[in-house]
Protein backbone atom coordinates (compact mmCIF):
# COMPACT_ATOMS: atom_id res chain seq x y z
CA UNK A 1 0.00 0.00 0.00
CA UNK A 2 1.26 3.30 -0.73
CA UNK A 3 1.98 6.39 1.67
CA UNK A 4 -0.96 8.49 0.18
CA UNK A 5 -3.61 6.05 0.31
CA UNK A 6 -2.23 4.61 3.85
CA UNK A 7 -1.92 8.10 5.54
CA UNK A 8 -5.94 8.46 3.74
CA UNK A 9 -7.30 5.43 4.88
CA UNK A 10 -6.12 6.35 9.03
CA UNK A 11 -7.19 9.92 8.66
CA UNK A 12 -10.93 8.23 7.69
CA UNK A 13 -10.13 5.83 10.33
CA UNK A 14 -10.01 8.63 12.58
CA UNK A 15 -12.81 10.34 11.93
CA UNK A 16 -14.75 7.52 11.95
CA UNK A 17 -15.50 6.87 8.36
CA UNK A 18 -15.63 3.86 6.63
CA UNK A 19 -13.71 2.83 3.44
CA UNK A 20 -15.43 0.12 1.92
CA UNK A 21 -14.12 0.89 -1.72
CA UNK A 22 -17.05 0.54 -4.08
CA UNK A 23 -16.29 -1.59 -6.51
CA UNK A 24 -18.61 -2.43 -9.77
CA UNK A 25 -22.07 -1.32 -10.32
CA UNK A 26 -23.83 -0.42 -7.45
CA UNK A 27 -21.49 -1.25 -4.80
CA UNK A 28 -20.97 -4.25 -2.53
CA UNK A 29 -23.29 -7.25 -4.15
CA UNK A 30 -24.84 -4.76 -6.59
CA UNK A 31 -27.48 -3.68 -4.11
CA UNK A 32 -26.73 0.40 -3.76
CA UNK A 33 -26.13 0.10 -0.13
CA UNK A 34 -23.03 1.61 1.82
CA UNK A 35 -22.70 1.19 5.44
CA UNK A 36 -20.92 4.30 6.33
CA UNK A 37 -21.99 7.54 7.86
CA UNK A 38 -20.54 11.16 7.47
CA UNK A 39 -21.23 11.91 3.52
CA UNK A 40 -23.47 15.16 3.06
CA UNK A 41 -27.09 15.37 2.79
CA UNK A 42 -27.27 18.47 0.97
CA UNK A 43 -24.85 20.10 -1.95
CA UNK A 44 -25.92 22.32 -4.86
CA UNK A 45 -22.88 22.88 -8.13
CA UNK A 46 -21.57 25.50 -5.88
CA UNK A 47 -22.04 23.83 -2.55
CA UNK A 48 -19.99 20.59 -0.91
CA UNK A 49 -18.28 19.91 -4.18
CA UNK A 50 -14.85 18.76 -3.36
CA UNK A 51 -13.88 18.89 -7.27
CA UNK A 52 -15.30 18.24 -10.24
CA UNK A 53 -13.11 16.63 -13.13
CA UNK A 54 -14.41 16.97 -16.98
CA UNK A 55 -14.83 13.70 -19.03
CA UNK A 56 -14.63 13.34 -22.34
CA UNK A 57 -17.18 11.92 -24.66
CA UNK A 58 -20.31 10.28 -23.55
CA UNK A 59 -21.26 7.33 -20.76
CA UNK A 60 -23.40 5.60 -17.96
CA UNK A 61 -21.24 3.79 -16.55
CA UNK A 62 -21.13 4.35 -13.16
CA UNK A 63 -17.20 5.47 -10.97
CA UNK A 64 -16.09 2.35 -9.38
CA UNK A 65 -13.87 3.28 -6.52
CA UNK A 66 -10.64 1.18 -5.44
CA UNK A 67 -8.48 2.81 -3.07
CA UNK A 68 -6.84 6.02 -4.07
CA UNK A 69 -8.65 5.99 -7.70
CA UNK A 70 -11.66 6.01 -9.16
CA UNK A 71 -12.21 4.35 -12.59
CA UNK A 72 -14.13 5.44 -15.60
CA UNK A 73 -15.15 4.30 -19.24
CA UNK A 74 -16.57 6.36 -22.19
CA UNK A 75 -16.94 6.16 -25.86
CA UNK A 76 -16.01 9.32 -28.38
CA UNK A 77 -18.07 8.60 -31.49
CA UNK A 78 -16.50 10.58 -34.57
CA UNK A 79 -17.50 10.54 -38.45
CA UNK A 80 -19.44 7.94 -40.21
CA UNK A 81 -17.91 5.37 -41.60
CA UNK A 82 -18.67 4.81 -45.51
CA UNK A 83 -20.13 1.09 -46.25
CA UNK A 84 -19.93 -0.18 -42.40
CA UNK A 85 -22.92 -2.16 -41.68
CA UNK A 86 -23.87 -3.63 -38.28
CA UNK A 87 -25.42 -7.08 -37.51
CA UNK A 88 -28.98 -7.51 -39.06
CA UNK A 89 -31.95 -8.08 -36.27
CA UNK A 90 -34.63 -10.51 -35.97
CA UNK A 91 -37.26 -10.63 -33.77
CA UNK A 92 -39.78 -13.05 -33.89
CA UNK A 93 -38.79 -14.81 -37.06
CA UNK A 94 -38.75 -11.22 -38.98
CA UNK A 95 -35.94 -8.69 -39.64
CA UNK A 96 -36.12 -5.71 -37.25
CA UNK A 97 -35.03 -2.41 -37.25
CA UNK A 98 -35.54 -0.56 -34.08
CA UNK A 99 -37.00 2.55 -34.95
CA UNK A 100 -34.08 4.55 -32.03
CA UNK A 101 -31.49 2.38 -33.21
CA UNK A 102 -28.37 4.93 -33.84
CA UNK A 103 -24.52 5.43 -34.67
CA UNK A 104 -24.13 1.76 -35.68
CA UNK A 105 -21.76 3.52 -38.81
CA UNK A 106 -19.85 5.35 -36.80
CA UNK A 107 -16.41 5.16 -35.93
CA UNK A 108 -16.09 4.71 -32.20
CA UNK A 109 -13.08 5.01 -29.77
CA UNK A 110 -13.78 3.27 -26.01
CA UNK A 111 -11.49 4.87 -23.49
CA UNK A 112 -11.08 3.79 -19.51
CA UNK A 113 -9.72 6.87 -17.48
CA UNK A 114 -8.53 6.86 -14.03
CA UNK A 115 -8.90 9.84 -11.54
CA UNK A 116 -7.12 10.42 -8.72
CA UNK A 117 -9.51 9.89 -5.81
CA UNK A 118 -8.09 13.00 -3.57
CA UNK A 119 -7.40 15.55 -6.32
CA UNK A 120 -9.89 14.73 -9.02
CA UNK A 121 -6.47 14.75 -11.33
CA UNK A 122 -6.82 12.60 -14.60
CA UNK A 123 -4.25 10.41 -13.70
CA UNK A 124 -4.75 8.03 -17.01
CA UNK A 125 -6.47 7.22 -20.35
CA UNK A 126 -6.33 4.25 -22.42
CA UNK A 127 -7.61 4.04 -25.57
CA UNK A 128 -9.08 0.58 -25.93
CA UNK A 129 -10.69 0.24 -28.95
CA UNK A 130 -11.30 2.37 -32.10
CA UNK A 131 -13.27 1.54 -34.95
CA UNK A 132 -16.65 0.57 -36.67
CA UNK A 133 -19.33 -1.46 -33.91
CA UNK A 134 -20.77 -4.61 -34.57
CA UNK A 135 -23.75 -3.25 -33.21
CA UNK A 136 -25.83 -0.07 -33.44
CA UNK A 137 -27.16 1.79 -29.68
CA UNK A 138 -30.39 2.97 -28.90
CA UNK A 139 -30.33 6.89 -29.01
CA UNK A 140 -30.15 7.02 -25.66
CA UNK A 141 -27.53 4.70 -24.76
CA UNK A 142 -23.93 5.22 -25.48
CA UNK A 143 -21.22 2.34 -26.17
CA UNK A 144 -19.89 2.37 -22.56
CA UNK A 145 -22.72 1.82 -20.50
CA UNK A 146 -21.61 -1.14 -18.91
CA UNK A 147 -19.94 -0.53 -15.53
CA UNK A 148 -16.09 -1.86 -15.12
CA UNK A 149 -15.71 -4.11 -11.77
CA UNK A 150 -12.66 -4.28 -9.82
CA UNK A 151 -11.09 -6.78 -7.27
CA UNK A 152 -9.05 -4.00 -5.47
CA UNK A 153 -5.76 -4.17 -7.12
CA UNK A 154 -7.03 -4.47 -11.02
CA UNK A 155 -10.01 -2.94 -13.03
CA UNK A 156 -11.90 -5.08 -15.79
CA UNK A 157 -13.97 -3.39 -18.34
CA UNK A 158 -16.18 -4.59 -20.78
CA UNK A 159 -17.83 -3.15 -23.57
CA UNK A 160 -19.22 -6.92 -24.78
CA UNK A 161 -18.45 -7.00 -28.60
CA UNK A 162 -15.85 -4.55 -28.54
CA UNK A 163 -14.20 -6.31 -25.83
CA UNK A 164 -13.73 -7.14 -22.34
CA UNK A 165 -9.83 -5.27 -20.98
CA UNK A 166 -8.10 -5.88 -18.09
CA UNK A 167 -5.60 -3.35 -16.39
CA UNK A 168 -3.57 -2.78 -13.38
CA UNK A 169 -3.82 0.78 -11.03
CA UNK A 170 -0.84 2.39 -13.51
CA UNK A 171 -3.14 1.64 -16.64
CA UNK A 172 -0.72 -0.91 -17.49
CA UNK A 173 -2.31 -3.04 -19.94
CA UNK A 174 -2.97 -7.10 -18.35
CA UNK A 175 -4.89 -8.83 -21.08
CA UNK A 176 -7.41 -8.56 -23.56
CA UNK A 177 -10.60 -10.89 -24.62
CA UNK A 178 -13.31 -10.91 -27.14
CA UNK A 179 -16.22 -13.00 -26.38
CA UNK A 180 -17.35 -12.24 -30.17
CA UNK A 181 -20.62 -10.62 -31.75
CA UNK A 182 -23.47 -9.92 -29.03
CA UNK A 183 -26.71 -8.72 -30.22
CA UNK A 184 -29.08 -6.52 -28.64
CA UNK A 185 -31.79 -5.69 -31.06
CA UNK A 186 -29.91 -2.87 -32.08
CA UNK A 187 -29.92 -1.09 -28.71
CA UNK A 188 -26.32 -1.36 -27.41
CA UNK A 189 -25.19 -2.51 -24.15
CA UNK A 190 -25.68 -2.55 -20.35
CA UNK A 191 -24.80 -5.79 -18.68
CA UNK A 192 -21.75 -4.97 -16.22
CA UNK A 193 -19.78 -7.66 -15.21
CA UNK A 194 -18.96 -9.17 -11.47
CA UNK A 195 -16.32 -11.14 -9.62
CA UNK A 196 -17.62 -14.43 -7.44
CA UNK A 197 -15.16 -16.88 -6.07
CA UNK A 198 -12.77 -15.29 -7.48
CA UNK A 199 -13.88 -15.36 -11.19
CA UNK A 200 -14.82 -12.49 -13.36
CA UNK A 201 -18.54 -13.30 -14.77
CA UNK A 202 -20.10 -11.99 -17.30
CA UNK A 203 -23.48 -12.00 -19.01
CA UNK A 204 -24.15 -11.83 -22.83
CA UNK A 205 -27.26 -12.61 -23.64
CA UNK A 206 -28.88 -11.46 -27.34
CA UNK A 207 -31.72 -11.37 -29.88
CA UNK A 208 -33.79 -14.05 -29.43
CA UNK A 209 -31.14 -16.34 -27.15
CA UNK A 210 -29.92 -18.29 -29.67
CA UNK A 211 -26.25 -17.36 -28.90
CA UNK A 212 -26.94 -16.30 -25.22
CA UNK A 213 -23.81 -17.58 -22.42
CA UNK A 214 -22.70 -16.88 -18.87
CA UNK A 215 -19.31 -16.37 -19.38
CA UNK A 216 -16.22 -17.08 -16.59
CA UNK A 217 -12.81 -15.22 -17.40
CA UNK A 218 -9.92 -15.56 -15.59
CA UNK A 219 -8.97 -12.63 -14.00
CA UNK A 220 -5.13 -13.47 -14.27
CA UNK A 221 -5.31 -13.71 -17.63
CA UNK A 222 -8.22 -13.64 -19.68
CA UNK A 223 -8.71 -17.03 -20.42
CA UNK A 224 -12.35 -18.63 -20.56
CA UNK A 225 -12.66 -20.73 -18.31
CA UNK A 226 -15.90 -21.78 -18.61
CA UNK A 227 -18.90 -21.20 -20.93
CA UNK A 228 -22.50 -21.71 -20.37
CA UNK A 229 -25.79 -21.57 -22.59
CA UNK A 230 -28.45 -19.93 -21.72
CA UNK A 231 -32.38 -20.04 -22.31
CA UNK A 232 -32.39 -16.06 -22.20
CA UNK A 233 -33.54 -13.39 -24.90
CA UNK A 234 -31.53 -10.37 -24.86
CA UNK A 235 -31.29 -8.78 -21.97
CA UNK A 236 -29.29 -5.38 -19.94
CA UNK A 237 -29.45 -6.32 -16.51
CA UNK A 238 -26.62 -6.51 -14.57
CA UNK A 239 -26.09 -9.98 -12.52
CA UNK A 240 -25.69 -9.88 -8.65
CA UNK A 241 -23.60 -12.08 -6.20
CA UNK A 242 -25.25 -13.42 -3.32
CA UNK A 243 -24.08 -15.83 -0.19
CA UNK A 244 -25.03 -19.49 0.13
CA UNK A 245 -23.24 -20.56 3.23
CA UNK A 246 -19.37 -20.07 2.50
CA UNK A 247 -19.78 -19.63 -1.07
CA UNK A 248 -21.20 -17.24 -3.66
CA UNK A 249 -23.47 -17.56 -6.35
CA UNK A 250 -24.55 -15.21 -9.47
CA UNK A 251 -28.05 -14.86 -10.16
CA UNK A 252 -28.77 -13.47 -13.34
CA UNK A 253 -32.51 -12.45 -14.50
CA UNK A 254 -33.93 -12.48 -18.00
CA UNK A 255 -37.38 -12.55 -19.51
CA UNK A 256 -37.32 -17.01 -19.11
CA UNK A 257 -36.00 -17.39 -16.40
CA UNK A 258 -34.10 -16.09 -12.91
CA UNK A 259 -31.06 -18.65 -12.52
CA UNK A 260 -27.89 -18.92 -9.83
CA UNK A 261 -24.73 -19.92 -11.06
CA UNK A 262 -22.14 -21.38 -9.41
CA UNK A 263 -19.21 -18.96 -10.22
CA UNK A 264 -16.39 -21.83 -10.39
CA UNK A 265 -18.03 -23.59 -12.91
CA UNK A 266 -20.80 -22.13 -14.59
CA UNK A 267 -23.06 -24.88 -13.78
CA UNK A 268 -26.74 -24.12 -12.07
CA UNK A 269 -27.42 -24.01 -8.93
CA UNK A 270 -31.71 -23.47 -8.97
CA UNK A 271 -33.80 -21.95 -11.58
CA UNK A 272 -37.05 -19.82 -10.94
CA UNK A 273 -39.68 -18.85 -12.81
CA UNK A 274 -38.85 -15.42 -15.60
CA UNK A 275 -39.98 -11.55 -14.78
CA UNK A 276 -41.71 -12.11 -17.99
CA UNK A 277 -40.75 -8.71 -19.30
CA UNK A 278 -37.62 -7.18 -20.42
CA UNK A 279 -34.58 -7.20 -18.22
CA UNK A 280 -33.54 -3.91 -18.23
CA UNK A 281 -33.20 -3.35 -14.29
CA UNK A 282 -31.35 -5.29 -12.37
CA UNK A 283 -32.15 -7.38 -9.58
CA UNK A 284 -31.24 -6.51 -5.93
CA UNK A 285 -31.12 -8.52 -2.46
CA UNK A 286 -31.63 -9.13 0.81
CA UNK A 287 -31.29 -11.84 3.95
CA UNK A 288 -32.34 -14.84 1.57
CA UNK A 289 -34.22 -13.48 -0.86
CA UNK A 290 -33.36 -11.71 -4.70
CA UNK A 291 -35.80 -9.43 -5.92
CA UNK A 292 -36.22 -10.07 -9.72
CA UNK A 293 -38.02 -7.41 -11.97
CA UNK A 294 -39.33 -6.04 -15.17
CA UNK A 295 -41.29 -3.23 -16.37
CA UNK A 296 -42.38 -3.50 -20.12
CA UNK A 297 -44.38 -4.86 -21.74
CA UNK A 298 -45.37 -6.15 -17.86
CA UNK A 299 -44.62 -4.45 -14.46
CA UNK A 300 -43.28 -7.47 -12.04
CA UNK A 301 -41.36 -7.97 -9.02
CA UNK A 302 -40.71 -11.45 -7.87
CA UNK A 303 -39.58 -12.21 -4.07
CA UNK A 304 -37.02 -15.90 -4.94
CA UNK A 305 -35.51 -17.47 -2.10
CA UNK A 306 -31.70 -18.13 -2.83
CA UNK A 307 -31.67 -21.29 -0.47
CA UNK A 308 -30.96 -24.19 -2.91
CA UNK A 309 -33.13 -26.17 -0.87
CA UNK A 310 -36.53 -24.38 -0.79
CA UNK A 311 -39.26 -26.48 -2.39
CA UNK A 312 -41.65 -23.23 -3.02
CA UNK A 313 -39.12 -20.91 -5.12
CA UNK A 314 -40.94 -17.98 -5.48
CA UNK A 315 -41.93 -16.16 -1.85
CA UNK A 316 -44.55 -13.17 -3.12
CA UNK A 317 -44.79 -11.21 -6.27
CA UNK A 318 -45.91 -7.81 -6.92
CA UNK A 319 -47.27 -6.02 -10.42
CA UNK A 320 -46.69 -2.34 -9.84
CA UNK A 321 -44.29 0.06 -9.03
CA UNK A 322 -40.76 -0.80 -11.21
CA UNK A 323 -38.71 1.11 -13.64
CA UNK A 324 -37.49 0.27 -17.28
CA UNK A 325 -33.75 1.15 -16.27
CA UNK A 326 -33.46 2.60 -12.66
CA UNK A 327 -32.88 -1.18 -10.30
CA UNK A 328 -35.13 -0.92 -6.85
CA UNK A 329 -33.00 -0.93 -3.49
CA UNK A 330 -33.57 -3.17 -0.50
CA UNK A 331 -32.52 -1.23 2.12
CA UNK A 332 -33.14 -2.45 6.34
CA UNK A 333 -36.70 -4.64 5.92
CA UNK A 334 -38.47 -2.99 3.27
CA UNK A 335 -38.00 -2.76 -0.95
CA UNK A 336 -38.03 0.05 -2.53
CA UNK A 337 -38.84 0.48 -5.70
CA UNK A 338 -38.70 3.77 -7.64
CA UNK A 339 -40.38 4.40 -11.06
CA UNK A 340 -39.04 6.13 -14.29
CA UNK A 341 -40.51 9.51 -12.77
CA UNK A 342 -39.22 8.98 -9.67
CA UNK A 343 -42.46 7.85 -7.57
CA UNK A 344 -41.27 5.08 -4.39
CA UNK A 345 -43.28 2.50 -3.60
CA UNK A 346 -42.25 0.40 -0.16
CA UNK A 347 -42.72 -3.14 0.35
CA UNK A 348 -42.19 -4.96 3.41
CA UNK A 349 -38.83 -7.22 2.15
CA UNK A 350 -40.16 -10.61 3.31
CA UNK A 351 -43.74 -10.41 2.80
CA UNK A 352 -43.99 -8.40 0.00
CA UNK A 353 -46.46 -6.03 1.67
CA UNK A 354 -47.39 -2.30 1.06
CA UNK A 355 -46.03 -0.30 3.40
CA UNK A 356 -46.51 2.96 1.49
CA UNK A 357 -47.40 3.41 -2.92
CA UNK A 358 -46.53 5.99 -5.56
CA UNK A 359 -45.06 8.63 -3.22
CA UNK A 360 -43.60 11.61 -5.32
CA UNK A 361 -40.69 13.67 -5.03
CA UNK A 362 -40.90 17.76 -5.19
CA UNK A 363 -39.68 18.26 -8.62
CA UNK A 364 -41.39 16.56 -11.51
CA UNK A 365 -38.62 14.00 -13.37
CA UNK A 366 -36.98 11.37 -15.38
CA UNK A 367 -34.89 8.59 -14.03
CA UNK A 368 -32.31 6.64 -15.44
CA UNK A 369 -30.31 6.29 -12.34
CA UNK A 370 -31.07 3.51 -9.66
CA UNK A 371 -31.44 4.92 -6.11
CA UNK A 372 -28.49 4.26 -3.65
CA UNK A 373 -28.76 4.62 0.40
CA UNK A 374 -26.84 5.04 3.60
CA UNK A 375 -27.08 5.91 6.99
CA UNK A 376 -30.76 5.33 7.30
CA UNK A 377 -30.94 7.66 3.71
CA UNK A 378 -32.00 7.41 0.33
CA UNK A 379 -30.93 8.97 -2.66
CA UNK A 380 -32.42 9.64 -6.14
CA UNK A 381 -31.28 11.32 -8.86
CA UNK A 382 -33.05 12.31 -11.92
CA UNK A 383 -31.97 12.91 -15.16
CA UNK A 384 -31.91 16.59 -14.47
CA UNK A 385 -29.55 16.29 -12.35
CA UNK A 386 -31.72 16.71 -9.05
CA UNK A 387 -30.96 14.59 -5.87
CA UNK A 388 -33.56 13.87 -3.72
CA UNK A 389 -32.16 12.37 -0.17
CA UNK A 390 -35.37 10.48 1.09
CA UNK A 391 -35.67 9.40 5.06
CA UNK A 392 -35.51 5.49 5.01
CA UNK A 393 -38.19 3.74 6.88
CA UNK A 394 -42.11 2.95 6.64
CA UNK A 395 -42.96 6.94 6.35
CA UNK A 396 -41.94 8.72 3.31
CA UNK A 397 -40.57 11.93 4.13
CA UNK A 398 -38.41 14.27 1.42
CA UNK A 399 -35.60 15.90 3.77
CA UNK A 400 -33.49 17.86 1.08
CA UNK A 401 -33.06 18.35 -2.70
CA UNK A 402 -29.72 19.27 -4.22
CA UNK A 403 -29.66 20.56 -7.92
CA UNK A 404 -26.27 19.76 -9.67
CA UNK A 405 -27.18 21.52 -12.58
CA UNK A 406 -26.17 18.32 -15.18
CA UNK A 407 -27.93 15.79 -16.62
CA UNK A 408 -27.03 12.44 -14.41
CA UNK A 409 -27.74 9.12 -16.51
CA UNK A 410 -25.50 6.90 -14.15
CA UNK A 411 -26.17 5.53 -11.09
CA UNK A 412 -23.82 6.99 -7.55
CA UNK A 413 -20.72 5.74 -6.13
CA UNK A 414 -20.27 5.88 -2.35
CA UNK A 415 -16.87 5.68 -0.64
CA UNK A 416 -15.42 6.97 3.04
CA UNK A 417 -16.97 10.97 3.40
CA UNK A 418 -18.05 11.10 -0.19
CA UNK A 419 -21.13 10.89 -2.98
CA UNK A 420 -19.61 10.35 -6.11
CA UNK A 421 -21.78 11.20 -9.48
CA UNK A 422 -21.04 11.23 -13.20
CA UNK A 423 -22.65 13.71 -14.76
CA UNK A 424 -22.68 14.21 -18.76
CA UNK A 425 -19.74 15.84 -18.80
CA UNK A 426 -17.71 15.66 -15.61
CA UNK A 427 -17.27 13.11 -12.50
CA UNK A 428 -17.74 15.24 -9.39
CA UNK A 429 -17.11 14.24 -5.56
CA UNK A 430 -19.54 16.14 -3.33
CA UNK A 431 -18.25 16.07 0.48
CA UNK A 432 -19.10 17.76 3.51
CA UNK A 433 -15.40 18.52 3.97
CA UNK A 434 -15.17 20.61 0.78
CA UNK A 435 -14.38 24.05 1.08
CA UNK A 436 -17.13 26.23 1.06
Amino acid sequence: MNRRLLLGNLAGAALGVARADWLGFRGPGGNGVFSGKGMPLEWSDTRNIAWKTGIPGRGHSSPVIAGDRIYLTTSVEGDVIPGHKAVKHKLEGQEFVHPQTAAEDRHVTLKVLAVDRASGKLLWSRDVYSGGVYDGRHQFNTYASPTPVSDGTNIYCSFEAQGLYAFDRNGKPLWKTSIGGVAKLGLGAGTSPVIAGGVLVLVADDDNGENSHIYGISRSNGEVLWKTKRAASVTWSSPIVVRDGNRELVVAQATENVIAYDPKTGKEVWKAPGIEGYAAASPVSSTGLVFANAYHPVKKVLAIRTDPAAKERVAWSFDKGTAYIPSPIAYGDLLYLMASNGALTALEAATGKIVYEGKRVPKPGRYTASPVAFDGHLLLTSEEGDTHVIRAGREHEVLHSNPLGEPVYASLALDGDSVFIRGSQHLYRISAAAPR
